[in-house]
């Protein structure tokens, strides 16, 4: 096992590795340093909520296990933190259920949680933004931290949750970070089987999963637009942020095995029951499900230019939808 980090020293440790990646991009062309902004609040906070949740005290974050109880600690407090509700059935949503491992099928507890920000236009319809929480834990003595699966895609919908609680949403959203999504999508599954709200009253779903690691292919992408095809007009015209474009596929028949990502995340709970989805999330890369998916391992840069993207697709959809 790795010698275990410290997952919370002062907020100024993601300042320094978000300047020095800034810096590490500036340049006058006569070799001086070109001058760096200082990162933003947002920025900061971005890098360290996705450091603190792929810290080795998190122990991989699985699910019923200690760690995935302190990392669920840590996301309630930054949802309080941030003033976003809890829905009227709690902030907290237990289950249990069968789920698989890798010496077989077991049952585990796990928890959903929950904040809900109401919408300014059409309050009675709801968008909900999913992220899961949980990773694989500890294998043979290794950590899997998880940093970009899916530590990234939770510290993006926090990222999004601060945003709306500045700019409030034109629908109602629900905030979910689940639970279980390595043991076969139980939370979301569970989710939609007791929903706080009518399913019908839920106009999509939009599942952040692997959010940081754009580099393999310059790429965020898009899966869901060819089940729901009125939604890639409203994306296409978002440019490009930085060094991350909008791609969208891999939901067509014609994209197979692992290239086929309608049920390869959460949203497939939400697919499953007619609700419109929308995945956004990056290509596999060499640390994917590997000890080695540390936060050293994400650039600042193509992590923020991500989810920027996402911030901005959320709010595109949530201008276009129910009109």
């Amino acid at each position: 096992m790795r010698l275990s980090r410290l997952s919370r020293p002062l907020v100024p440790f993601a300042a320094a590795a978000l300047l020095s990646a800034c810096s590490l991009m500036g340049g006058t062309g006569e070799g001086a340093p070109a001058s760096v902004a200082a990162p933003s609040a947002d920025q900061v906070q971005l890098l360290e909520d996705v450091r603190i949740l792929s810290a080795d005290d998190m122990e991989g974050r699985d699910t019923g296990a200690p760690g995935g109880e302190r990392a669920r600690a840590y996301i309630v407090s930054r949802l309080e933190a941030l003033g976003v509700a809890a829905p009227g059935m709690g902030r907290l949503q237990p289950f249990e259920a069968r789920g698989r491992t890798r010496e077989g099928i077991k049952t585990f507890n796990g928890t959903n949680i929950i904040g809900q920000i109401p919408g300014t236009r059409v309050g009675g319809r709801y968008i909900v933004v999913t992220a899961h929480y949980d990773h694989v834990g500890v294998n043979d003595g290794q950590v899997f931290n998880g940093a970009d699966d899916n530590a990234s895609g939770v510290a993006t919908m926090l990222a999004l949750a601060a945003e709306l609680k500045r700019r409030p949403p034109e629908h109602s959203v629900l905030f979910v970070a689940l639970d279980g999504e390595e043991r076969g999508l139980l939370g979301a599954t569970h989710f939609v089987e007791a929903p706080p709200v009518p399913l019908e009253s839920i106009s999509l779903n939009l599942n952040f999963d692997m959010t940081a690691r754009a580099e393999t292919d310059g790429k965020l992408w898009v899966t869901g637009t060819w089940q729901n095809p009125t939604l890639r007009p409203v994306l296409e015209p978002i440019p490009a942020d930085g060094a991350v474009a909008l791609a969208f596929g891999k939901d067509t028949p014609q994209d197979t095995g692992e290239d086929n990502w309608v049920e390869a995340s959460d949203h497939a709970a939400f697919y499953r029951a007619g609700i419109p989805f929308l995945y956004l999330g990056v290509n596999y890369h060499p640390d994917y499900h590997r000890p080695t998916d540390d936060f050293e391992r994400i650039t600042p840069s193509v992590f923020i230019s991500a989810t920027d993207l996402s911030i901005a697709a959320f709010h595109a959809l949530d201008h276009a939808l129910d009109r």
